[in-house]
């Protein structure tokens, strides 16, 4: 019996239920902590919409602010701000970037595709953008629009879709910046604007969704406006992005499989059929039944990928995981840490608080019930690895008496054919599989 079995037995009551556990992430107890303290806090300030109210959206903010939980706060609370004042969830759903195509056209950008963990992959060509063409066509304020409505798209169908497909959970972007021909001579004040704009809009509101960003094609006149513009940019992101030259492709294989990369960048995709690798925006978020299982797996009602609660690790036993610290709010159908269980239990509304109290201790009672059924079934794996022990320690008592009376000629031979064979269950769990440990002489 494993940690892997009492996931199983969370996940038997449906098929959706299936589905939540596979891209529910994996923490330790440290961060489960620092997320509900972060929680307690904003609560405290009563600026936590429903929206929001989550491990992995609290986590960003934390990770990004190397986990201060005060500076988290004050990064979370002016990101709401933002978008209240910025009409975010307006332009998510209202907003029309009926210049798409031109932009593309002058603008070679899109997303293509997964990254070898299954991440998106997005990729600029950045050092064929028309400029002057693209202010023809659209405005600063319009492309960063767009570009926000990008981002929601990305956070509300494009992670989930990913999560689904790759069967866990995934809540960040790889990506490829093809400066070829970029430098400061053509790197004109507009394009400095929207950099920067972008760059902040990036970092300060939607924190830790990149993976990787692979800079390539860089000659010296990119570097040379790269260290102008490293200075606007995160500690933390810059961390994460790599500047190669004309020699990138044997590193950026290393992360996307050649059929996810154009053939412009070294990769065997065309996508001749749809006019182009950039135009298509390949990937699970346009497979219909990927985007009907992320639905059932997420929730019709909820916007973003990472409005799931996650897994404790359990810090006992490496790669392992206990049961889920997550029970179903029947109010809201939204999974729920352990801990904010017991801070609901703390801060129930004075006009509910009978029910809600009711609600809370049926939820910790299931709970305590799912954990007690772990710790049986790991003492009796316990036991079972006491006998193993048992049988090890007996047969190394047989060799030393062997060793010890002396070795003749003749029992040589026979010592030389020995063989001590243990079994063990793999990863703890009897009855699925055993590893088998030989010592052959």
């Amino acid at each position: 019996m494993s940690f892997r079995s009492v996931e199983q037995l969370l996940r038997r009551n449906s098929k959706t239920k299936v589905s939540r556990n596979i891209v529910n992430g994996i923490h330790n107890q440290k961060e489960e902590q620092c997320v509900q303290s972060l929680r307690e806090l904003v609560l405290a300030s009563n600026q936590l919409p429903e929206k929001f109210d989550d491990y992995h959206v609290l986590l960003r903010f934390l990770r990004m602010r190397g986990f201060n939980i005060l500076k988290a706060k004050e990064m979370f609370l002016n990101m709401l701000k933002w978008r209240e004042d910025c009409s975010v969830d307006t332009i998510a759903n209202d907003f029309k970037f009926e210049e798409y195509d031109a932009v593309k056209r002058c603008y070679p950008h899109g997303f293509h595709g997964v990254d070898r963990f299954g991440r998106p992959l997005y990729i600029e060509r950045i050092g064929l953008v028309d400029l002057s063409k693209l202010m023809q066509v659209t405005s600063i304020d319009r492309f960063v629009k767009y570009h926000i409505s990008e981002q929601e798209r990305t956070v509300s169908v494009r992670y989930p879709a990913c999560s689904v497909a790759a069967k866990k959970h995934i809540a960040s972007t790889t990506a490829i910046l093809d400066v070829k021909g970029l430098g400061m001579n053509n790197f004109s004040k507009s394009a400095r604007e929207l950099f920067i704009e972008i760059q902040k809009i990036d970092s300060n509101y939607y924190p830790e969704t990149l993976n990787q960003l692979y800079i390539i094609n860089a000659g010296s006149g990119f570097r040379a406006l790269w260290r102008v513009l490293k200075a606007f940019m995160e500690a933390r992101t810059l961390a994460k992005i790599q500047v190669l030259g004309s020699n990138y492709l044997n590193t950026v294989l290393e992360t996307v499989d050649p059929s996810n990369l154009p053939d412009f960048l070294g990769g065997t995709c065309t996508c001749s059929a749809t006019g182009g690798c950039l135009l298509q925006d390949k990937g699970p978020w346009t497979d219909p039944e990927m985007v009907r299982a992320s639905k059932e797996a997420f929730g019709e009602g909820q916007k973003s990928s990472n409005e799931l609660t996650a897994t404790v690790a359990c810090e006992s036993f490496t790669g392992c995981q206990e049961p889920s610290a997550g029970q179903v709010d029947s109010t809201s159908c939204r999974k729920r840490t352990l801990g904010m269980l017991l801070k609901d239990n703390q801060v129930g509304t004075h006009t509910s608080e009978n029910s809600r109290q009711k609600q809370v201790n049926e939820q910790i009672s299931g709970k305590i019930q799912e954990l007690e059924e772990c710790v049986a079934q790991t003492k009796e794996t316990l036991q079972t690895l006491i006998c193993k022990q048992q049988e090890l320690a007996s047969h190394i008592d047989q060799l030393r008496k062997i060793l010890q009376g002396g070795v003749s000629a003749d029992k040589k031979g026979n010592i030389q054919n020995l063989e001590v064979k243990m079994s063990f269950p793999k990863g703890g769990e009897r009855g699925k599989g055993e590893k088998e440990v030989i010592i052959a002489f």
